[in-house]
Parts: C-alpha cells; sequence; structure tokens
C-alpha cells in the first residue's frame, strides 16, 4: 500500500479539527429538547476526552466516576489497548455554558440512564432506546452540527473532536506528555505534529521580510 501511495502520489486527507471555540458554538446550536442533550454531551465529551469514536460509544455508565474535580473514565479497550487492559482519563470541570461535566450529568438524568451505554439512539416521538449508538453515527453528528454553525460539513467528521482537542491544546502551550495521557498516543511523533501545526507561524523564519 505504501508503495501504492508513492506511485499515485495522494494527497492525505485529513478531517479539519474541531477547535475549542468550534467546539462551544456548535454546542450552542443544540435543542433544548432530550435529542439536544445527548448531542450536547456527546460533542462536548467526545473533545474534552480526546475519544476515538469507538471508544466514545463504547462507554457505559460504570465507566463514568464523578469527582469534585470532573469525571474519571475507564475506557475499557481502545485501538492501542487491544489487551483489554484500561486506561483511565480525567474529564475536568469547564465553564458553565461548556461543561462536559455537567453535560453528561443532565443527559443521563433526563434519559433515565442508570446503568448500560451511556450514548442511544432516540425515536421521533423522544423515546430513548436501550440500544448502543454506532460509531458512524458520531460522524454523522459532527457533519451536522459543522453544518449549523456555518461551516463545511464534508471537511469535518467524528476525528475531528480528537485532533481538535490536540490542537487547541498545543496552541495553549500544554505539555505533549499531558497531551498523550489525554489521548493515549503510543507514537509521540503524531503529537508532535499536533504541536508544529498550531506553531507553523510562530517565531516565522520570514516574519518582517517582506
Amino acid at each position: 500500500m505504501r508503495g501504492i501511495r508513492r506511485t499515485v502520489q495522494l494527497p492525505s486527507k485529513r478531517k479539519a479539527p474541531v477547535l475549542a471555540e468550534t467546539a462551544r458554538a456548535m454546542v450552542s446550536m443544540a435543542p433544548t429538547s432530550i435529542k439536544g442533550l445527548r448531542d450536547r454531551a456527546l460533542l462536548l465529551l467526545g473533545f474534552a476526552g480526546a475519544f476515538r469514536r469507538s471508544e466514545l460509544v463504547a462507554l457505559n455508565v460504570a465507566d463514568l466516576e464523578e469527582t469534585d474535580d470532573g469525571i474519571r473514565v475507564i475506557i475499557r479497550r481502545s485501538k492501542t489497548d487491544q489487551t483489554g487492559e484500561g486506561q483511565i482519563i480525567a474529564i475536568p470541570r469547564g465553564t458553565a455554558a461548556s461543561c462536559p461535566v455537567r453535560a453528561i450529568k443532565v443527559w443521563l438524568e433526563a434519559a433515565a440512564i442508570s446503568e448500560g451505554s451511556v450514548f442511544r439512539p432516540i425515536r421521533k416521538g423522544g423515546k430513548v432506546r436501550d440500544q448502543r449508538r454506532s460509531a458512524k453515527s458520531v460522524c454523522d453528528l459532527v457533519h451536522a452540527y459543522a453544518g449549523r454553525v456555518g461551516l463545511d460539513a464534508a471537511s469535518y467528521g467524528a476525528h475531528s473532536l480528537r485532533s481538535g482537542f490536540l490542537t487547541s491544546a498545543a496552541r495553549r502551550g500544554a505539555s505533549i506528555f499531558k497531551m498523550a495521557d489525554q489521548s493515549r498516543h503510543k507514537s509521540m511523533d503524531v503529537l508532535r505534529s499536533y504541536v508544529r501545526d498550531s506553531e507553523l507561524f510562530k517565531d516565522h523564519a520570514g516574519e518582517g521580510l517582506l
């Protein structure tokens, strides 16, 4: 496959990141209905946890533990943890308008979910189903909300939440090791690419030349 890529030389198609300000704009468009509460919780938790879509839809209520500082989330299995040893990440509290901790609590209480899967499909009448949402549905959700805030929906996908968190954290000068703790990346080279992207214009060699 690498040989084919070298021959064809197709450009890489990376989805645009949902930056922190974009995530806040997206959730501001969520309606006050039960579906809107679910969407809000999914978008905010997906961003704050730098989740892969498969990890996000696999979450159960038992995987969430609220503390004074936020929520501890147990990720039972992921792309970089195929043996299922489990990883724990922290979701800190945010501002009142975009707090992932509050959004999750409001959603679970409104949907009367006390066990089982966190994110579930909702019927047209507002009835919450017992099934687990699909990984593809996360992509569809990000598409929809990107469009609502006037962005090119096709440029965004489920990975946009994960890449957006890392890009936003890098722009704020976060430690690459702390970023790795949250994203569970095994390769530091991948994380460095987010830092490089966020600093393309910082102390640029050509600044002031023209």
